[in-house]
């Protein structure tokens, strides 16, 4: 067959590769056999942005000397060369920022072990939504689904975990699992995570610990600059073994004999990855095309929810001291009194009122940045005694301690500590007052008893403090 003449005869980017079959599961070199002019011209002169191994074209090469290895590439063309499928897939790989639509088409005769497959492909540097979601029915439907589920909730966690219970069932996976990073403090959380029943493996809790960042790392590495890395078999996962070992001993030593994974981005940002352990490898391209919009969207809800929660930290935190701020003591004190809470209607509270002193007088002689080292040197000490979630800044020099469940006389232990503690830093010196309650329902009236006893015990240390001057 007149490959070249059929190229040539194509508008688009356009070349036949061919694919040296070992088996109906295995396969060996992928060779570009030829290529039009648009096709040569993109390795020979690539775009903006793209970056080539090798500038000039040379019939009957592997493909990898031109790009590194990407296994989905691989994987679409023995598909089409080997099992004459026809396929297409629009996509984005990490190593360039192009979006990709492309085609492959099966051609020619069988030639002994040598198949081959037309690739046509389009480069655009913006995604078209239109063509994002021109996936089959099935697929479209399972993304909508997660769509749906995912807009708009109020729990989002619990949502998630819905999510990857959908995922496992569309891989028809042993395991999958949501894990995020955190790149500034280097640290992975398990969101969510789904099992068989009949899996044996571990849940990932048991090998997250604070030297797994360095592991989940290194994922990038390995999935070398594409959008996903999926290996069907033994031959795919010595592509692993090669690129990450220890990544690769840590798979075989739970018992992984293939894994889909792919990395959750908003904006460019990774959040964290997403992946699918033993699935059903004969579905290796519906999974792949299912969960590239998938995991698009997942990017956009993570990238959503963990703004809506920054937000949500700046509005409830004191920059200052660390400790919440007033609005959200107001708004914790709204939901027990408009019982919008978990406690226990009948549960006890304390409620510790406090007041530092002297800090106009630090400010007036030392400076405000003395004075806001006093204030924070105060939410130190109340934070070595007290819950960080349970302190609160209401005012200037005011913080506000609020803990269902406590007994009055720990919370006496507790006052004696912070006066105690005082003494360990400069011009520090609390008044308190405190009230239990033995119901939570009572907190405003808690709230006016401790403020009116931490108001008493200021005037006994200024009737004190005076007495000294006088002295």
């Amino acid at each position: 067959m007149d490959y070249q003449n059929l190229v040539d005869n194509i508008g688009a980017m356009a070349c036949v590769v061919s694919v040296e079959k070992i088996d109906s599961n295995r396969y060996g070199k992928v060779r570009i056999v030829t290529g039009n002019k648009l096709y040569i011209d993109s390795i020979e002169k690539p775009a903006p942005g793209v970056s080539m191994l090798k500038n000039k074209f040379i019939p009957n090469t592997e493909y990898t000397d031109y790009l590194s290895r990407d296994l989905n590439f691989e994987n679409y063309c023995f598909m089409s060369a080997v099992h004459r499928k026809c396929l297409h897939s629009y996509a984005h790989p990490d190593r360039m920022n192009i979006w990709f639509n492309m085609t492959f088409l099966p051609v020619g005769p069988d030639e002994g072990n040598l198949l081959h497959c037309l690739y046509v492909m389009e480069m655009n540097y913006e995604a078209d939504t239109k063509r994002l979601s021109n996936i089959n029915s099935s697929s479209a439907s399972i993304v909508l689904q997660i769509a749906l589920k995912l807009s708009g909730t109020e729990n989002f966690k619990e949502s998630m975990n819905d999510v990857i219970y959908m995922i496992r069932d569309i891989c028809e996976a042993e395991h999958c699992c949501i894990l995020t990073m955190n790149t500034s403090e280097r640290t992975c959380e398990v969101l969510c995570e789904a099992f068989s029943k009949e899996s044996r493996l571990l849940p990932m809790k048991t090998y997250v610990d604070d030297s797994f960042y360095k592991i989940a790392e290194s994922w990038e590495k390995t999935i070398s600059g594409s959008n996903c890395l999926i290996t069907k078999n033994d031959q795919d996962m010595e592509v692993v073994r090669e690129r990450n070992p220890e990544w690769y001993k840590s798979l075989h030593d739970a018992g992984a004999k293939n894994i889909v994974i792919f990395p959750l981005k908003y904006h460019d940002s990774l959040l964290g990855y997403i992946w699918a352990i033993n699935f059903n490898s004969e579905n290796a391209i519906k999974i792949k095309e299912t969960l590239e919009l998938s995991t698009y969207i997942l990017g956009i809800e993570l990238g959503n929810n963990l703004l809506l929660n920054k937000l949500k930290f700046l509005s409830s935190k004191d920059m200052l001291t660390g400790v919440m701020n007033r609005n959200e003591m107001n708004n914790y004190i709204d939901s027990i009194i408009n019982k919008k809470t978990d406690l226990i209607d009948d549960r006890s509270v304390c409620v510790i009122f406090s007041d530092l002193n002297g800090l106009k007088n630090v400010n007036d002689e030392k400076g405000h940045p003395a004075g806001d080292t006093l204030l924070k040197n105060a939410a130190s000490l109340l934070k070595e005694i007290f819950d960080e979630r349970d302190i609160y800044r209401a005012g200037g020099d005011e913080f506000t301690i609020i803990v269902p469940g406590m007994s009055e006389e720990e919370m006496l232990i507790k006052m004696d500590k912070v006066k105690e503690l005082s003494s360990k830093y400069e011009d520090l010196s609390f008044s308190l007052g405190g009230c239990y309650d033995n119901n939570i329902k009572n907190i405003n009236h808690a709230l006016k008893i401790a403020d009116e006893r931490m108001y008493e015990d200021k005037k006994r240390y200024y009737k004190l403090n005076h007495e000294k001057k006088k002295r």
